[in-house]
């Protein structure tokens, strides 16, 4: 199966300044040689800690940060490094759905003057077709067409949520990147938005890079899950792969966080010990191996490269 995205070697430092004269004399290794690619029609769910990188990843792939070093490669074009006209040509393919739908949609407008924004500057459709097309997009994601004449402030959170969708949609993406598009929601509605993208999948021929911080989250709606920590990329699997046979002891470890809906059910947690060193100074050798419970004494010296396993299942660990 062809790429419709691929990512290689991708890096991001963010430079540290210090001193009078505000000398760089550090780099935060927000995200360090992370490689994956994105089949059309899937949804890649990438996981992590805070910090760990996924979130500045999404926003290379859809050209909101110019990578450090890198290739990001959509329909065989290299994409991070685009300009003008080509960088405006590439938001109508790539969306993103962030994930605090409050402080990304403009007080000032209503939402229907903010979803008909993106068709307006892009050339969607002809003038008179645009308002018939917002009405459409917001059934699309289950408001109303009275809704088109409201302020965000007038909606809750999930509703807000609903419009950050819609406004993605409005021009016609191939591939949206869904930033931690749940957890800023309640439970229950966290699981009306993941349902909604489903559905909003199968209807425009979507594919996703769905971002979260849990397993739990990402477990209902990807195919293929990524595990980030420290700005690598530490285990990819088929969704199926990875919850019942998780290999990287990381991940073992954020599988065993997830809590069981069953008090009389007993679960082996597994606690690791220690805080998430600096992505300033990481540690040498592998970088989790400070909280791994598995550590051996080449895991402190030697960085582990990421290896194909059975079935398409990547890991990098020195265990295997």
């Amino acid at each position: 199966m062809e790429a419709l995205l691929q990512v290689k070697n991708l890096k991001q430092y963010f430079p540290v300044e210090s001193g009078f004269f505000s000398k760089k004399n550090s780099y935060v290794q927000a995200v360090d040689d992370v490689s994956f690619d994105i089949y059309k029609g899937e949804t890649l769910g990438l996981v992590g800690e805070s910090g760990c990188g996924k979130s500045t990843t999404g926003k290379m792939l859809v050209n909101l940060l110019k990578p450090t070093s890198g290739e990001v490669i959509f329909e065989g074009q290299d994409i991070s490094n685009l300009k003008g006209s080509k960088r405006r040509s590439l938001c109508k393919k790539i969306q993103i759905i962030f994930q605090d739908p409050y402080a990304s949609l403009n007080p000032r407008m209503t939402i229907g003057d903010i979803i008909a924004e993106p068709i307006k500057v892009n050339n969607i459709y002809p003038k008179e077709e645009i308002e018939k097309n917002v009405l459409r997009l917001l059934n699309c994601v289950g408001l109303a067409s009275y809704h088109r004449n409201r302020f965000s402030h007038e909606f809750s959170g999930g509703q807000r949520q609903r419009v950050g969708i819609a406004r993605a949609l409005a021009v016609n993406p191939k591939l949206i990147i869904c930033d931690e598009p749940v957890s800023a929601l309640d439970v229950s509605i966290q699981a009306q938005v993941l349902n909604l993208l489903k559905d909003l999948q199968k209807e425009f021929d979507l594919t996703y890079l769905f971002i979260a911080h849990g397993l739990n989250v990402v477990k209902h709606i990807s195919n293929r899950v990524g595990v980030m920590y420290l700005g690598k990329l530490l285990e990819l699997a088929d969704g199926k792969n990875l919850y019942s046979d998780p290999k990287h002891p990381y991940t073992q470890a954020l599988l065993s966080a997830i809590p069981v809906p069953d008090p009389k059910r007993k679960k082996n947690r597994i606690i690791l010990n220690g805080d998430v060193p600096s992505p300033i100074n990481p540690p040498k050798g592998c970088r989790f191996h400070t909280r791994c419970f598995k550590c051996m004494d080449i895991c402190k010296e030697k960085e582990p490269l990421l290896k194909n396993l059975d079935n398409g299942h990547q890991v990098a660990c020195h265990l295997y």
